[in-house]
């Protein structure tokens, strides 16, 4: 029985190693379908990751842009609205205001400017007691006023009718102005609630965009971190293949060498087995078969 030296299991280590490194090598080069030709598939996949992240950030730029731009929008169509309503309550305050007390019959030149006051006219004396009957037209003279105290009652009475009359337009129109303040105060005070509304929106809104870019920039920062990451190892592999391709260079060398002196004993040995091989010939009558043949060349190298 035979004991194990440590240089027998170094070498019985590295024949195995070799045998593994053999049958890799034979799945990688003899299999089509996984071996590539030509072309740097990390390169490549390296720029398709920067142009999706590209594609991304313009994409999150164009969106916050438009959202700012509906928010603007919103804001000023609210403004104008706003501007437009309050023209148009003012303008209906100034009509409602002269067709209350500016009218063209409360003007003291009206009758002078009348369209209708031929129409409206009546003949200069219609009767003895017609209160048009003035000293100017001629049509009544001193001492022939007979209804002088019914015509001076009248007067009292349509002047205190007057009084009252004004009295109430007055009171109504303080009234009317009163609703006009009112609804114009309501009304502000709805558009300062719209508009502190879209403000907290918009405030809302733009804290969601910068937290959305935040978590963007994140994810980003995090991707180019793994990606570093990522093209370290890979350096790290391509290194240590590098190492192992220059040691599989030297074991070449190395094994060439080996050969080389392998063939030179192989070549004394050839002549040592020629010359028992002639001897077996005398000898022997055994000769070898296909099979001991076939077992040579099944290697890659």
């Amino acid at each position: 029985m035979e004991v194990a030296q440590p240089k027998d299991l170094e070498e019985d280590f590295g024949l195995a190693k070799r045998r593994y490194a053999e049958l890799r090598r034979q799945k990688r080069i003899f299999n089509a379908r996984n071996r590539i030709i030509g072309g740097d598939t990390e390169a490549w996949d390296v720029q398709v990751c920067d142009q999706k992240i590209k594609e991304a950030t313009e994409k999150a730029r164009q969106e916050t842009f438009a959202a700012e731009m509906r928010q603007n929008d919103k804001i000023t169509c609210i403004s104008e609205n706003r501007e437009r309503r309050d023209r148009k309550n003012l303008c209906k305050a100034i009509n409602d205001f002269q067709q209350s007390f500016q009218k063209p019959e409360t003007r003291r030149e009206f009758d002078l400017s009348d369209p209708l006051a031929l129409k409206k006219d009546l003949p200069a004396r219609q009767s003895d007691n017609d209160a048009r009957n003035t000293i100017s037209g001629m049509q009544k003279f001193m001492g022939e006023d007979l209804n002088f105290y019914q015509r001076k009652k009248f007067q009292e009475e349509q002047n205190r009718e007057w009084s009252l009359q004004q009295q109430r337009e007055w009171k109504i129109a303080r009234a009317n102005q009163k609703c006009a303040e009112d609804l114009y105060l309501k009304t502000r005070l709805q558009f300062d609630e719209t508009a502190k509304h879209l403000q907290n929106l918009e405030s809302t809104t733009r804290k969601a965009v910068c937290a959305a870019v935040k978590e963007f920039n994140k994810k980003q920062r995090l991707q180019e971190e793994e990606r570093q990451r990522d093209m370290h190892w890979d350096r790290q592999r391509v290194q240590r293949a590098r190492a192992a391709l220059l040691c599989e260079r030297q074991q070449q060398c190395q094994r060439h060498d080996l050969r080389r002196a392998l063939d030179c004993s192989n070549l004394s040995l050839a002549k040592e087995q020629l010359s028992q091989k002639k001897y077996m010939k005398e000898i022997c009558t055994n000769h070898p078969t296909e099979d001991y043949f076939s077992q040579f060349n099944t290697r890659s190298r």
